[in-house]
């Protein structure tokens, strides 16, 4: 099988090409190329396949096998793998996934060569019931859950995955994450498992956050994560709509700006290629 590995800011993964290789057992396979000592090494595996509701569709899987329904920093790799590869011409490019059909922008320099994209990663779901999170009311907004001993008060935001961001008075990198990561997405409040974001406020355009992925354990960087804060520090008054939030991961920076306009999250960042091979 021909593969290509690539990271959007540290958060890294193998790509196929589902034009070319047709696969049995993804979820296996899955499994064992994202082992980082015996495999490949990565956060999981995507499949890039035809679609009829867009121009691509992505497959994708976590590293323990589970599926995930959509990756922001994986839709950013896909924008570029497409358009480096000459799959197709187009600057603008719709992905189909599980969490919707989401639009990409391809931005480029003077001679068309990648840059960066901006993917429209749609609009945050609140509602607990359609995540799902197990909570009084209608929305979990700054409410409090216990969890390795101590009370913490999260947000949960949907962003094509479900997400428990809480925000700290400190820096998450102090955080045992090893330890605590596990005890929130598996935690009872939230049934299918979240995804789990530690923030810190900095200022109202800069927010410090680490992650902990359902199926992955802690990566450098998650974009439906990004995204999730960005709009959980937005509903609780840290940051403002309308304005664009760098958020600093352990991989790099990502730049957020939920819209008021069509309600939209967009996320803005790097995707870069690291090798190709054959597995």
């Amino acid at each position: 099988m021909n593969f290509t590995k690539m990271h959007g800011a540290g958060n890294d993964y193998i790509y196929v090409n589902g034009f070319e290789e047709k696969l049995e057992n993804a979820a296996e396979l899955a499994v064992k190329i994202s082992n980082r000592n015996f495999g490949v090494g990565s956060d999981g595996l995507v499949i890039i396949h035809p679609s009829e509701a867009a121009d691509f569709r992505m497959e994708m899987y976590n590293a323990d096998g589970s599926q995930s329904q959509m990756c922001g920093n994986a839709t950013r790799c896909i924008a570029r793998y497409v358009y480096d590869n000459k799959l197709t011409d187009k600057k603008i490019v719709t992905l189909e996934t599980l969490g919707g059909i989401k639009i990409l922008n391809i931005n480029t320099d003077d001679e068309g060569n990648f840059l960066s994209a901006t993917v429209n990663m749609g609009e945050p779901v609140l509602e607990s019931a359609k995540l799902p999170a197990l909570f009084d009311g209608d929305r979990a907004i700054n409410v409090p859950i216990e969890a390795a001993g101590e009370r913490w008060l999260v947000t949960a935001v949907g962003m094509g995955n479900p997400h428990c961001v809480t925000f700290l008075e400190d820096s998450p990198a102090k955080l045992e994450l090893w330890q605590i990561g596990p005890l929130f997405e598996n935690h009872k409040a939230f049934p299918e498992r979240v995804n789990t974001e530690f923030c810190c406020v900095h200022s109202p355009t800069l927010l410090e956050m680490r992650v902990w992925e359902r199926g992955s354990g802690e990566t450098l960087a998650c974009g439906t994560g990004a995204c999730a804060t960005a709009v959980a520090a937005i509903l609780l008054g840290h940051c403002q709509k309308d304005t664009d939030i760098t958020l600093r991961l352990r991989g790099g920076d990502l730049t957020i700006r939920w819209n008021s306009t069509d309600n939209c999250v967009y996320k803005t960042g790097p995707a870069e290629f690291i090798c190709t091979g054959k597995y």
